[in-house]
């Protein structure tokens, strides 16, 4: 039997062999919780240790822990999982405790934590905590600062959590392979005063980016740039979830990016403020005005708004193609081609053939087109005016008056004032538009607009046109 002084007496990770977790059984390690599906949880209430706001993991949910001596234990398993991005495509990924990414993990400032570290990936991993000041042997770094740990064993990480912000945790260990199969996951450090910085809704979600053939279900790990699937914590759109808030909520967006690129996330109908990185929080006089905040590769930033302005508004990378799911980046542009007659001629020969491209991709959204099997369409979603024709990095944030605090059931899709939706112009106004909502006074209807002279210079003789 080993003695727990014997046990702890490296100051590095520790390994703990199959045979001895067999002879000590459930008594020596904590459960090892697994995801119970794709859904965002709600956020759990610490039930023991330190009281703190949980946050909500955005298509996840939080680790559970047991207290043992005053030190709050975690137990995470690495191991080969099947995610589903969206309905209609599964991927097989790595992560911890049955999901991609892994589960938040959220302790106080101040906490003795320890980690234990089940591999059951078929090499060795490691992992490493991110952002975090703790002793050099617990940094997690294979051949630097430990020995990998061997399939099959289990490792011990303990250390104080020194200092509270946004953090994530990933291996550091064949990371070319580990991290692209989708091995990472949110850390949070709650501060001792839970008044201090707080928030009525807080969500943390990691970037991520896989490359899967159509018709493939394992991503390629060698790929550097050409990706096809960007994604909030491993799902795209429409299988990624809303955020759900009550209308003048305080809320922050934590956000972690560990793909191959930046990506600068816009929010619509909000301004906010940049107010944490992983470096910690950023002082009022230090923080400045967004609507996109440029997430580069192996950052965090907090982000916090009032959600006064009811509606449902998009939340997505700005860069146009990380908002749609897999695509070929070899069709060529066939904007403004005459395809008269060609389609049908070509038909005759492949019977599913169909003209793309002539109009711009819009019309992608409403075809039927076969697809191989565990593949997205490129663009989809339906929304309440038709195909938002979005995918990828995108979702969208629900802001309700009528949500209860605490509530984070889907409210269905937002009910517009009448008058306060865009129209097709007919040559005159809707009644409901017509008032002055400055003094309540009725508008004359709108007539015909008349062609207007325009004031244009001329080209000179010596202009150069």
């Amino acid at each position: 039997m080993v003695s727990r002084r014997e046990f702890f007496k490296n100051a590095g990770a520790l390994a703990v062999s199959a045979g001895l977790v067999s002879k000590v059984g459930a008594a020596s390690l904590p459960e090892a919780a697994i995801a119970p599906g794709a859904a965002t949880a709600a956020p759990a209430h610490p039930q023991t240790g330190r009281p703190f706001n949980p946050v909500v993991t955005l298509n996840g949910w939080s680790l559970p822990w047991r207290m043992n001596n005053g030190v709050k234990e975690f137990h995470l398993v690495a191991e080969p999982v099947v995610r589903e991005l969206a309905p209609g495509m599964k991927v097989n990924m790595w992560g911890y405790n049955g999901q991609s990414p892994g589960p938040t993990i959220e302790v106080v400032e101040g906490d003795r934590v320890r980690i234990f570290l089940t591999n059951k990936l078929p090499e060795h991993t490691s992992v490493h905590f991110h952002g975090q000041r703790l002793p050099n042997g617990m940094d997690g770094v294979s051949g630097l600062t430990q020995p990998a740990i061997p399939a099959g064993k289990t490792y011990v990480y303990e250390f104080e959590a020194r200092r509270p912000g946004t953090f994530m945790y990933h291996p550091h260990a064949d990371e070319m392979v580990q991290i692209a199969m989708g091995m990472m996951g949110f850390w949070v450090t709650h501060p001792k005063n839970p008044n201090f910085m707080k928030v009525d809704r807080d969500f943390v979600f990691m970037l991520s980016n896989f490359d899967v053939a159509p018709g493939g279900y394992t991503p390629k790990v060698n790929t550097m740039l050409d990706f096809n699937l960007f994604t909030f914590n491993s799902r795209v759109f429409p299988g990624i979830d809303p955020l759900i808030v009550r209308q003048n909520d305080k809320v922050r967006i934590r956000m972690g990016n560990l793909t191959m690129t930046n990506h600068p996330i816009h929010l619509h109908g909000h301004e906010f403020e940049v107010t944490g990185t992983d470096g910690g929080w950023i002082r009022p006089e230090a923080r400045w005005p967004e609507v996109t905040v440029d997430l580069a590769v192996g950052h965090m930033r907090a982000i916090e708004f009032m959600a006064n302005e009811p509606g449902d508004w998009p939340l997505h990378c700005h860069k146009s193609h990380h908002a749609m799911n897999a695509m070929g980046h070899n069709v060529p542009t066939m904007i403004g081609v005459d395809h008269k007659g060609l389609g049908e001629k070509i038909a005759k020969l492949v019977p599913d053939y169909m003209v793309m491209g002539e109009r711009g991709m819009a019309d992608m959204e409403s075809m039927q087109m076969p697809l191989p099997e565990n593949t997205l369409p490129m663009m989809s979603g339906q929304g309440p005016f038709g195909s938002i024709a979005m995918g990828g990095m995108f979702t969208v944030l629900k802001v309700r008056p009528d949500q209860k605090p605490g509530n984070y059931k889907d409210p269905g899709w937002y009910k517009h004032p009448a008058g306060t939706v865009a129209y097709e112009w007919k040559g005159e106004m809707p009644a409901a538009t017509r008032s002055n909502s400055a003094g309540g006074q009725s508008m004359p209807p709108a007539s015909k607009p008349k062609d207007v002279e325009l004031n244009v210079r001329k080209p000179g003789p010596h202009s150069g046109h």
